[in-house]
């Protein structure tokens, strides 16, 4: 069974901080490379940071000294800590492996927003 559940979204002020909390059920994602994905309205639904099974990063350059992926191989979860948001960082954030896997979640809102 395949399961990705996002959570930890929500309103924040520019230049706060929110780490949000994927948890992916299947074996299938124990060791691909994750990644997390976002949204913007009317925008293409885009990589922003991945990690490998062994702990290998990167990052889209948008987000790049500001986000932080990590993952919990035991768990199979993957965080991703996001600092010195800024109002353009407001999307619908995704997980899911990289290439992604046919199967989305529901997605964790994120707003950046004074």
């Amino acid at each position: 069974q395949v399961q990705l559940v996002e959570s930890g979204g929500g309103l924040v002020q520019p230049g706060g901080s929110l780490r949000l909390s994927c948890a992916a059920s299947g074996s299938i994602f124990s060791i691909r490379t994750m990644g997390w994905y976002r949204q913007a309205p009317g925008k293409e639904r885009d990589l922003v940071a991945s990690i490998t099974f062994h702990g290998y990063t990167n990052y889209a350059d948008s987000v790049k000294g500001r986000f932080t992926i990590l993952r919990d191989n035991a768990k199979i979860t993957v965080y991703l800590q996001m600092n010195s948001l800024k109002p353009e960082d407001t999307a619908v954030y995704y997980c899911n492996s990289d290439p992604p896997y046919n199967t989305w979640g529901q997605g964790t809102q994120v707003t950046v927003s004074s």
